[in-house]
């Protein structure tokens, strides 16, 4: 099983890398200067989210989950919305993302919201399994992106 702790700075460059291949895994050409800015924020302490960290026995970074703070105005609430979630290809299946996903849980019980959010590709069948393992609901919202 995998140990999980929030990124820490020191580790900073050793999750771009797989920041990049999740992005890659989504058709997402990565661009690493807008990623070691952009990311930096959710393990400085900003107030956005955070960095969780999937660590193997030993102690190599194996996975990441990007965890952002959203608010919703309908029921005025914080939730914790799951961004991201990657585990390296050689360690699926291993509990990795399992514990990311339980971990990101207990961000969002600790922040006081009411439940941990997130979407996937509807294509994207392996982590769909893992998620409805976890007692999950699918949402019945429909998605819309607007290029602006």
């Amino acid at each position: 099983m995998a140990d999980i702790a929030p990124i820490d700075p020191s580790e900073y460059a050793d999750v771009l890398p797989l920041i990049a291949a999740y992005q890659r895994f989504y058709d997402v050409e990565p661009d690493d200067t807008r990623n070691a800015g952009f990311f930096r924020r959710f393990v400085d302490g900003d107030d956005d989210g955070e960095l969780l960290g999937a660590h193997a026995a030993d102690g190599s970074l194996i996975g990441y989950a990007c965890l952002h703070w959203r608010l919703d105005s309908v029921e005025a609430r914080e939730f914790v919305c799951l961004h991201d979630l990657y585990v390296v290809p050689e360690q699926r299946g291993t509990g990795a993302g399992r514990a990311l996903l339980e971990a990101s849980a207990e961000v969002a019980q600790q922040r006081g919201a009411p439940s941990l959010v997130w979407s996937t590709a509807p294509d994207n069948e392996v982590a769909q399994r893992l998620y409805d393992a976890t007692g999950a609901t699918r949402s019945e919202w429909v998605e819309y992106d607007l290029p602006v």
